[in-house]
């Protein structure tokens, strides 16, 4: 189940288990990114939360926590290559995957129809 928030982060929900990355959108009002920093394994964090920080050529910017959980996983391509996010945000780009403290709370995020009509 693929959903979105209005911060631009992405999540491929699976099992409880989500699948965190930043949308295209995001990668095209960033620019290139020289940085990414992500969060640790084990931590617990808030919906709205600080999970990541991202540095492009333009700016720094924060990567929120789009529900309550755990990290379980994170992608250490992307620390070593950020330009793994710009030429692949919603695949290979992705930031960290997320046991969600309760899978049902993903059913009052933005579909791809209504993150198409926030962009647009």
């Amino acid at each position: 189940m693929l959903k979105f928030t209005e911060e631009h982060e992405w999540l491929n929900v699976e099992d409880g288990i989500a699948t965190v990355g930043i949308t295209t959108y995001a990668v095209d009002q960033l620019g290139d990114l020289v940085f990414v920093e992500l969060p640790e394994i084990g931590a617990s964090l808030t919906k709205g939360g600080n999970a990541a920080t991202v540095e492009s050529v333009k700016a720094a910017s924060d990567v929120y926590c789009p529900l309550d959980g755990e990290i379980t996983e994170v992608n250490p391509a992307i620390v070593a290559d950020p330009a793994l996010v710009n030429a692949d945000p919603m695949g290979k780009g992705w930031f960290f995957k997320l046991k969600l403290a309760n899978a049902a709370d993903a059913d009052g995020l933005l579909d791809e129809a209504a993150y198409k009509e926030l962009t647009a």
